[in-house]
This record gives structure tokens, C-alpha cells and sequence, in this order.
């Protein structure tokens, strides 16, 4: 199976058309897509507000392109919001990204702890909360619901027009292969359908949060798709990526890579496609072309998915 994954990525490389034919959009309640920008246009503020799943622990994403980016702790952090810039740039639009991270903190934390640097007016804002939920109750949605709407009351009072999407994040090897976690023996996908309902939730209780961003979906599409090996303690399949760094918790660069990937596809409105096989940041990070174009198409079939979902 390994060998026909090559080929088709290779086929997929080989296919690929120039970035500016391809801007599509496919993400439900995005802005539509947008124009290249005059360089005298403002431009959009962006605010990412979380941990190591957004600064890219664990992998070259945490430094990368810092300088492009603001980090509100002054951290020297890149990560998945530096990605997201280097996208929206070659997709010729403005974006000033901002982001405000703490390693291993929920958005209890940023709430009670970090409101003066974050509560101020924004374009839109992506939140991501702990990878569990709750540390002490893992899995319980009650902190994530009620945090994730007292930010979101907090940011539209700045600014009524902000886009606020929540991020469902992916299924922890860890916590799946190894013993003493809710999710312990159980499928892969299961934990990342967990964290999409608690995120729904999430939104459902609040009107100011506009959507969510299907990361661990995304993920668990890719291993399906034979893209991604979905148990990295037997060994790495030949031809297949590993979506999680070495403690089989946090993300490699290629999971960080999809993660941006969604967020660009999910707010900007384009298809991730457009970015192409000569997309800048893949290139930097060393990514195969034909592993580059498989990521982009799991995040443009992720998205359309939700569109589809949303019209039902």
C-alpha cells in the first residue's frame, strides 16, 4: 500500500497547477476570498491565543519566521501563526498576526492571566484550549465551554465584527496506545471526535464564536488516506509521515503544517490548494513536493467536508 501512496503523491506533484489558479474557497462562514491587496490596504489583525499546539513545540515550526510575526510574551515564537503569515503573504494578502502562547495552559489561564495583553480589538482570533480540556477531569467539557465564551463576550466588546473560531485539536498517541486515559484503547479518531463535539459545544453556547477549526478531523482523514501512520509506536510505515513529534503528544511539522494549513483555509476562505507544490514554508521545512500537495488536499477535502456538513 506504501508504494501506491508514493506514486499517487508523486502523480500529485506532477499535476500541480500555478498557485493563482487555484483559489477556491471551501470554508463554511469564512470571509469570502479575497484579492491581492494594494500595499496601501490595512491590513487584517490576527490574534492565535494558546500553547505548544499553536507555537509548534517539539519540531523547527517553534522559531520558525519569528521575526514575521508579533508574540505578545516577547518569546521569540513563530510557529503555526508564522506559517499562517508566510501563507496569507504568498497568497497576497495583508495580515498582521499576532499570538499570545503559554505552554501547557488552557484558556482558563489566558482568561484570568493574560487579559491585558489580549483584550484589545482584533479582525479575528483562534482559540485553543488545553489538549485534554480539563487536566484534572480530561475530557470534561465544562472549563472549555465556559472559558472559551468569556474570551469570546471579552474580544466582541472591542470589536462586534470579530471572526472567533475555536480549534478542535488531534488524538494524542500518547493518551490512545498507552494505559490510564479516557481514550486508552480506543481508535485513533476517537479522541479528536471528542474534542470536535465539546468545541461544537462550545460554539453552540455562545453566539460571538463564529466557528471551529477541524484540526484532529483533519488528522484522522490523513491516516485513513494512508497519508499518515496512526500508530507511531510500531514504527513508521515506509512512504507515510508522522503527524506527532517524539513524545508522541505534541505535533511534527508536518501536523503543525496541516494544522496552519486549516486555519489559512478556514479564515482567508481560499482553498489550501492554491498555496501549491512550491509553497514556501514546506520548502523551508524540507517536505517531499508530492507530501507538501497530499497535506493541502486533506485540508481542502477536511474543509469541504464541513461545508457539505453545513449544508445538510
Amino acid at each position: 500500500m506504501t508504494g501506491r501512496i508514493l506514486l499517487i503523491a508523486m502523480g500529485l506533484a506532477l499535476m500541480a497547477r500555478p498557485a493563482a489558479a487555484q483559489q477556491t474557497a471551501v470554508a463554511p462562514g469564512a470571509a469570502p476570498a479575497v484579492a491581492p491587496l494594494a500595499a496601501s490596504a490595512p491590513a487584517r489583525s490576527i490574534l492565535f491565543v494558546g500553547n505548544s499546539f499553536t507555537y509548534g513545540a517539539l519540531s523547527p515550526v517553534r522559531r520558525y519566521r519569528a521575526e514575521t510575526v508579533t508574540d505578545l510574551n516577547q518569546s521569540g515564537i513563530g510557529g503555526v501563526p508564522a506559517l499562517f503569515k508566510r501563507f496569507t503573504d504568498q497568497a497576497g494578502l495583508a495580515y498582521a498576526v499576532s499570538l499570545e502562547t503559554a505552554s501547557g495552559m488552557g484558556l482558563d489561564y489566558h482568561y484570568t492571566q493574560k487579559r491585558a495583553l489580549i483584550d484589545k480589538a482584533w479582525d479575528v482570533v483562534i482559540l485553543q484550549d488545553f489538549s485534554t480540556l480539563d487536566r484534572a477531569k480530561p475530557g470534561d467539557s465544562g472549563l472549555h465551554r465556559r472559558f472559551a465564551a468569556l474570551l469570546a463576550k471579552m474580544i466582541v466588546a472591542r470589536n462586534p465584527a470579530v471572526d472567533i473560531e475555536l480549534s478542535a485539536t488531534w488524538s494524542r498517541a500518547d493518551l490512545v496506545y498507552k494505559p490510564g486515559s479516557p481514550w486508552s484503547g480506543q481508535p485513533i479518531d476517537r479522541m479528536a471526535a471528542d474534542l470536535r463535539r465539546a468545541a461544537d459545544q462550545a460554539r453552540a453556547a455562545s453566539r460571538q464564536i463564529r466557528g471551529v477549526i477541524p484540526i484532529g478531523e483533519a488528522w484522522s482523514r490523513a491516516i485513513v488516506a494512508g497519508l499518515a501512520d496512526p500508530n507511531p509506536y510500531d514504527g513508521i510505515g515506509f512512504g507515510q509521515i508522522d503527524l506527532w513529534s517524539y513524545d508522541q503528544y505534541h505535533a511534527s511539522a508536518y501536523g503543525y503544517y496541516l494544522e496552519a494549513l486549516l486555519v489559512f483555509g478556514r479564515v482567508t476562505g481560499l482553498d489550501p490548494r492554491s498555496l501549491g507544490v512550491g509553497e514556501l514554508a514546506a520548502d523551508d521545512l524540507g517536505f517531499a513536493p508530492g507530501v507538501t500537495l497530499a497535506l493541502q488536499r486533506i485540508a481542502a477535502d477536511q474543509l469541504a467536508s464541513e461545508t457539505a456538513l453545513s449544508r445538510r
